[in-house]
């Protein structure tokens, strides 16, 4: 009976990882494409915001070619410990949200300081829009697999892409607010938001190479 029952969980288990990995390619090949247009529609509309929305999007795919990684060891063997690869990519994901944050935080000032303002911010809000959707539709996915694995770390990596949805709020905040109301400075403000919690991933990141508990899960360790 015992050997019966094996038999079947075991592959439910092995379609749970298979979609985990699923999800975590759809995350990189997302974030390559949002941060790729996001990038540019920022540097053509002169939008601190949105290009900054973009450069967040590409660190984020170190983050996720982690994750796959990660996943494709777990369903290996689920009590081996991260590995280097998994550290690495951390590391550089955490020194590239801490560059982001800081040259977002020196050009903010800049803008506020010089009364710049973007070309316009409609494209911001068409790509915010569109990452909401796809950040919401991801998190429930991946929570639905965390939960059914009992994967901590899965579940962190739906809480991490919860971050992004946060990131799209802020992007979609500051655009339409600008383009409501011509205001400039609120683009500023949407860049700041988004280096607070680039500096806030970036530590975060730091924390789980190092296998310490950080606030986006319950657990930082793979």
């Amino acid at each position: 009976m015992d050997s019966i029952k094996g038999s079947s969980v075991e592959p439910a288990k092995e379609r749970l990882y298979k979609t985990a990995a699923v999800l975590a390619v759809i995350t990189v090949v997302y974030n390559l494409l949002e941060g790729g247009v996001s990038a540019w529609f920022g540097l053509e509309d002169e939008s601190l915001a949105l290009f900054g929305f973009g450069m967040d999007s590409f660190v984020e795919v170190i983050s996720g070619a982690g994750i796959w990684h990660m996943v494709r060891r777990q369903r290996e063997n689920p009590e081996q410990e991260p590995d280097q690869f998994e550290r690495r990519a951390l590391k550089i994901t955490g020194g590239g949200f801490y560059l982001l944050a800081a040259g977002l935080l020196a050009t903010a000032v800049y803008d506020s300081y010089s009364h710049h303002a973007p070309e316009t911010t409609f494209w911001g809000m068409v790509i915010s829009v569109v990452s909401i959707f796809t950040m919401w539709l991801l998190i429930r996915q991946k929570v639905k697999v965390g939960r059914a694995l009992g994967s901590q770390a899965i579940l962190a990596d739906a809480a991490c892409t919860r971050v992004c949805l946060y990131l799209s709020l802020i992007l979609l905040a500051s655009s339409a607010g600008y383009h409501l109301t011509g205001i400039g400075w609120l683009d500023a403000a949407g860049a700041l938001g988004i280096a607070w919690f680039s500096l806030k991933e970036g530590k975060e990141a730091f924390d789980k190479a190092r296998g310490i508990q950080c606030s986006c899960s319950c657990s930082c360790k793979g």
